[in-house]
Parts: C-alpha cells; structure tokens; sequence
C-alpha cells in the first residue's frame, strides 16, 4: 500500500486529495502545525476524517520535517500548505513569504537528506503570472506576480525548478487556476458571493458589499483538480503543468449566476465598495491547459456556470441545515 503525506490537509485541495488518495487505497496522513488544535472540520464534512492520519509538522522548522519523512516514510508528499489569501497577504507579506517559499524549502531539502525516491507534488499558483494581457498562460509564460502571496509562490516554483535540475528529485509544480468547492472559506470571494446570495434570498435583507467585479477568472471545480496533481506524480518523469480549464469569466457573471439560481438579480443587492479594492489587481487570468490534457490525458469537466451552481446547491442546503439546528435547540 502506497503512503502519502499531504501538508496542508484541512484545506480545501487538502481534504479533496486526502478522500481521492483513500480512493485509490493509499495509507493517507496529513500534516498540520498542530495536530490538536486543527480545525478538522473540512475532513469531516467529506466523511474521512477517521481515516486520515493527522500529525504535527512545522513546515519552517527543517527538523519538524525531516523527522517527519522519517517516521511516516511516504511515498509521495503532496505540499498544498502556507498561506493561501491573496488579499491577506498585502497584510501579511512576511508570514506569507514564510509560509510558503520557506516550508517548500525546507520539504525539498529535507527530502533530499532521506535519500528516499519521495515524489513532491507542490502547489503553484496562476497568480504567480501576473497580467498576461489577456492571453491565457501556459508553462512558458514567464511570472510577473503582483502580490505578496504570487511572490511567495513564484519562489517557491522555482526553488523546486533547482532541485529537480541540481539533485535529480521527482518534484511536479502544478500552476493552479482559481478552482472552487463548498470547502471555500468566506473569506474567498466566491464562496462570500454564494453565502450572501443564499441567505439574502431567505430573507436576511443585507446587502453584498464587493470590490472590482470586471476582473476575469479562469474557475474550475476543485475535487477535480486534485486527480491533476495525482496524475503527475504518476509520470515517468517529473514535469509541471498549468492546470485549468480554459475559459475566463468576469466576477460579475459569477455573482449574476449565483444570484440567478436564487431567483434574484444581483444588482437590487450588491454594492461597489472601493475600501475593498486591491492595490494591485489583476484584469484577466486564463489558463491554457492543452499540456494537461495532451500529457496526463486530465480535462476540466466543470465550467464556471456548473461550479456556481453546484455551489449553490450546497450553500442551500447547509443553510437550512444550520436554521433546523437553531430552531431545535430553541
């Protein structure tokens, strides 16, 4: 039986990899900072959590992770940790550096101390391209990136880049496009939209205060991404992809669909709020996923209308759920 080791498992990519790996009949552990105090909340609603191994590792402390490889000795370490906010990280520029560029750091070196054949799956991210004017990224559009966290993740990128050319390690970096889930936190702005949506059409009455909604992005559904980064480590050789599905939308399509499957229009409820803009943002992200689909045979089955909906429905439901709840213990 296969191990694997996924860093960053409470996530959302996290939870969806760990019950896609189970799937698939590997040993899953996965690792937080504090083992105790994780929120497990993500493996629990995908009905895995007992089956996931949850251990205490510190992606900045190279020791934490070194001994980590050597007890669990996985076969495969899927790295999806770090900080993962774009606005936060205009914040918190520092702890998101750390988190990221440093941990991937730290996992690399310590893999290669092992001397174990360990493939290391780590996430990219498509914000490390910046403004493309338009076009849509591929492996060889070169990273401009326009914010603390895309600087984080660019570093990281290339760190991997190094020690797979200098060491001869088996480490895939998957450039993710946006891809959202019901997992998404609030305080991403998909799942923000899909919340006030579903509770303003049960009555709540407030208003949905978001920033610049012209920006265009490239969204997928995230329980199929994760079969991407599984896909790569299945390679015979080490290589990285864009992982997307090819076709942009504008915020505003996103928050009109998602009011329109609560039969409202969108415009009677939200507000632009300039206090919500960016000091940088980017005008449009698109993914070309041809090297994907051409190498791994992996193809985006959902588009943006099917991730809203979908979303939605889930919302909904998880909505009514929490009224039953309160009116029971009332």
């Amino acid at each position: 039986m296969k191990k694997a080791l996924i860093c960053g498992v409470t996530g959302q990519d996290g939870a969806y990899l760990a019950r896609f790996l189970l799937g698939k009949g590997y040993e899953v552990y996965g690792a937080s900072r504090d083992a105790q105090m994780a929120s497990l909340q993500n493996l629990i609603f995908l009905e895995v959590r007992n089956q996931v191994k949850v251990t205490s590792v510190a992606l900045n402390d190279f020791r934490s992770v070194l001994q980590a490889l050597m007890k669990i000795q996985p076969d495969e370490v899927y790295n999806l940790a770090g900080q993962s906010s774009v606005a936060l990280s205009f914040h918190q520029p520092v702890e998101t550096l750390e988190s990221i560029s440093v941990g991937t750091l730290n996992l690399l070196e310590a893999i290669r101390f092992t001397g174990q054949p360990i493939k290391l799956y780590n996430a990219s991210s498509s914000e490390s391209f910046g403004d493309t004017g338009g076009m849509a990224a591929d492996e060889t559009t070169p990273f401009r990136p326009r914010s603390p966290y895309a600087v984080a993740k660019a570093a990281a990128y290339w760190e991997l880049a190094n020690y797979r050319e200098a060491y001869g390690l088996f480490a895939c970096s998957g450039i993710l496009f946006n891809h959202e889930s019901p997992l998404r936190p609030e305080r991403f702005v998909t799942k923000k939209i899909v919340a006030a949506a579903c509770r303003i059409a049960a009555g709540s009455g407030e208003k949905l205060h978001l920033g610049n909604i012209s920006i265009q992005r490239d969204w997928g559904w995230a329980p199929e991404y994760v079969e991407a980064m599984w896909l790569m480590l299945q390679q015979e050789r080490p290589d990285d992809f864009v992982i997307a599905t090819g076709e942009s939308s504008k915020l505003e399509d996103f928050v009109a669909r998602a009011f329109a499957c609560v039969d409202l229009d969108w415009r009677d409820h939200v507000i632009s709020d300039p206090r919500l803009l960016r000091p940088t943002e980017l005008a449009v992200g698109r993914g070309n996923p041809t090297k994907a689909f051409e190498k791994l045979g992996w193809q985006a089955a959902y588009k943006m209308k099917d991730v809203v909906r979908m979303m939605v429905e889930e919302e909904q439901l998880s909505q009514h759920s929490s009224t039953s709840e309160l009116y029971m213990v009332r």
